[in-house]
């Protein structure tokens, strides 16, 4: 194939080098991909042949300016296997998987640039360094060091070995799950049986049928995690059952998409290669280079929060089951929850649904929230495609119409998705390269109704600002070196301005702008949001609980040493719940094992503690915009430049630090969640 008509082999001369995906074609990933391999090794070799001594513009600078062609190529791939997969390009991934992880050994493994590195981290402060550059050098040589820089050559031929089968099995557990995910999608027959649901709703399942060939039927999809939006509404109790017993057992039935096997070797390998490292499990590995630092950290707080979460939740279970009149089991929970709130407190989380419109909570609401705290405006761009024709592409401006990238929204769930929401960087800023801007992408797996509007769960809406709380971290993020672009920061602080973004759905000021009924344009009713404000802590016990579990689950598999003898995953995973206190039937962990993509295939291996671990800084944060007048641009303004304009170019507990003042205080997160005495 000719290099011209291969897109990935120039930078994109559309705006924001917005990737040119009306060029792309599956064929050309692969070439992309060998050619980036091959100039990056030649890029990297010609440093550490360099007879000069190790300096920052000659080592340091050149490792951040090698690997373009494989970056580009790596951030589109990936991206369009999360939200648009097919046959050729989930082979493709099974063969660039392992391929990648020896590349990427191949550099970090390097001794002659560890040694280069190695001397200049020992002379960093001598070196006339900015503090972004003294950073970079830190950075480079404590992740080369964990990575098994310093290891001997056959210790590291055994390291290689462990990454690329690693490497392998986590692809493999994706697919897996996603073939198994689609396959477990419940049927329905007759529209009766959907009773609870609201005609979008309706609409939306008998176009997930049409689309498999099964016209005059209704398919419901699953959720990446155990329970289902639907569970709260529908009436039949059946069909709830049948839609939980689908989702806990996807990875688990035996047969070609079975995970468990996989579990067990994944998580042997992990803790293998901690040894091989010098650590004691996986856990100790990973958390070394977050802002935990140790297991230790990570089981004292989810310890503290466990018991009280366990007890919450079974007071809450005897109140439903009281309303009930039977045995609540999981697929019970939801339905009768709003039942029992909407008793206590006279909220339906259902009734808001007619409020919740996507386009105006996008617009009026997301989008209004940005513009109020920091300034900046969105155009929508249909002259610029995206990767799917549902994928929307949006311009944003600084207050001063100065350019600050492009947002992409692909909101609706298909078969091709996996399942969940993420962000993921197309572009990312960085004065080094001469890239002034950022591209970022928002996936979300929201049903498409066949025809008219599309509403929103409460859930749904809270999602929606959570992502774009990771868009503006991307977006934000002005860096001079490549690898701290966007949210490129540690996996236990990634979450902390996604999370602050939420408090935004519910800010009077926000809310009355956007939340109005899609049929007779009436605002949300005030005292609908106030009985939601005052329930806040409502049901926290299952939901903390149901986190927790995973969590826990997840520092239970990677806390297991090299030897550990584990040969049944559903016995070691009822045992590591029990352990904790949370082992009640009626609340499921939020991800069981063979379907846990956080950590088996997703990154947040011994990791999935960090949303709670975030939501401490969060929480706090909260507070402090409450104590300083909350939606102004001078709040906004001071975020933005203290937390987010700053990217991964600082150590991110110091960032915050000198945002609030202090480190952060434990107390707000437990009274938000209820847990306190």
């Amino acid at each position: 194939m000719p290099d011209v008509v291969n897109p990935f082999f120039s930078r994109s001369p559309l705006p924001h080098e917005l990737p040119p995906f009306a060029d792309i074609r599956d064929e050309h990933y692969e070439p992309a991909f060998d050619r980036g391999f091959e100039e990056q090794l030649v890029e990297v070799a010609a440093i550490t042949a360099d007879a000069a001594e190790p300096t920052f513009e000659n080592t340091i600078e050149p490792l951040e300016r090698s690997g373009q062609l494989l970056m580009r190529v790596a951030r589109v791939f990936f991206n369009k296997q999360g939200s648009d997969s097919n046959a050729v390009t989930n082979e493709l991934e099974e063969r660039i998987a392992p391929r990648l992880t020896a590349h990427e050994d191949a550099i970090r493994l390097d001794g002659r640039l560890y040694e280069r590195i190695s001397a200049l981290y020992e002379r960093r402060d001598s070196l006339g360094l900015t503090p972004e550059q003294r950073y970079l050098v830190e950075r480079h040589h404590t992740e080369m060091t964990l990575a098994g820089a310093g290891l001997s050559d056959e210790e590291k031929a055994r390291l290689r070995d462990y990454n690329t089968r690693l490497a392998t099995l986590t692809t493999r557990f994706e697919k897996n799950l996603l073939a198994d995910t689609n396959e477990l999608a419940v049927v329905v027959d007759d529209v009766a049986e959907l009773d609870g649901l609201g005609a979008g709703e309706i609409s939306a399942a008998a176009e997930a049928a049409k689309e498999r060939g099964l016209e005059g039927r209704y398919l419901i999809t699953l959720t990446l995690f155990t329970g289902h939006p639907y569970l709260s509404q529908l009436t039949n109790r059946d069909l709830r059952e049948r839609i939980m017993t689908a989702s806990r057992s996807r990875g688990s039935r035996g047969g070609p998409y079975d995970n468990r096997a996989l579990v067990l070797e994944i998580t042997k390998l992990r803790a293998e290669r901690a040894r091989l490292l010098g650590f004691e499990s996986h856990a100790a590995y990973k958390t070394a280079d977050q802002t935990a630092g140790t297991p230790a950290a990570v089981a004292e707080m989810l310890g503290r929060l466990a018991p009280p979460a366990a007890r919450n939740a079974r007071k809450e279970q005897e109140a439903l089951e009281e309303e009930a009149g039977v045995r609540i089991e999981a697929w019970d929970w939801s339905f009768y929850s709003e039942r029992v709130r909407t008793r206590l407190y006279d909220v339906d989380l259902a009734a808001m649904r007619p409020y919740f419109e996507a386009e105006r909570v996008l617009r009026d609401g997301v989008f209004f929230a940005a513009t109020k705290l920091y300034g900046i405006t969105f155009e929508e761009r249909p002259d610029l495609l995206a990767y799917h024709p549902e994928a929307r592409v949006f311009e944003v401006s600084n207050a001063d119409g100065s350019p600050l990238g492009l947002y992409v929204l692909d909101l609706y769930t298909r078969d091709s998705k996996r399942g969940g929401a993420w962000m993921n960087e197309l572009v990312g800023q960085n004065e080094l390269l001469g890239v002034p801007t950022s591209v970022v992408v928002n996936n979300l797996n929201v049903p498409k109704p066949s025809s008219g509007p599309t509403l929103l769960t409460y859930d749904e809406t809270n999602t929606l600002f959570h992502e774009f709380g990771h868009a503006l971290h991307g977006l934000f993020a002005h860096v001079v070196y490549p690898k701290f672009t966007g949210t490129n920061v540690y996996r236990d602080f990634v979450e902390f301005p996604s999370q602050v973004n939420e408090m935004w759905m519910l800010w009077p000021e926000v809310l009355e702008n956007y939340a109005v009924h899609h049929e007779t344009g009436e605002p949300m009713p005030a005292e609908l949001v106030e009985k939601l404000q005052a329930s806040s802590a409502y049901n926290e016990g299952f939901a903390t609980s149901e986190y927790l579990a995973a969590a826990l689950l997840d520092q239970a598999w990677h806390v297991l040493s090299a030897d550990a003898a584990v040969d049944d995953v559903v016995a070691f995973e009822a045992q590591a719940l029990a352990s904790v206190g949370l082992d009640n039937p009626a609340v499921p962990t939020r991800y069981s094992s063979t379907y846990f993509a956080h950590t088996f295939a997703g990154g947040y291996d011994a990791g999935y503690y960090s949303y709670i671990w975030s939501e401490v800084l969060d929480a706090d944060t909260v507070e402090w915009f409450k104590e300083n007048g909350g939606l102004t641009r001078a709040n906004g303004d001071r975020f933005r430049e203290l937390v987010l304009g700053v990217g991964g170019a600082r150590n991110p507990l110091e960032a915050y630090r000198e945002f609030r003042g202090r480190d952060a205080r434990i107390e707000p997160l437990l009274e938000r969640r209820g847990l306190t005495d």
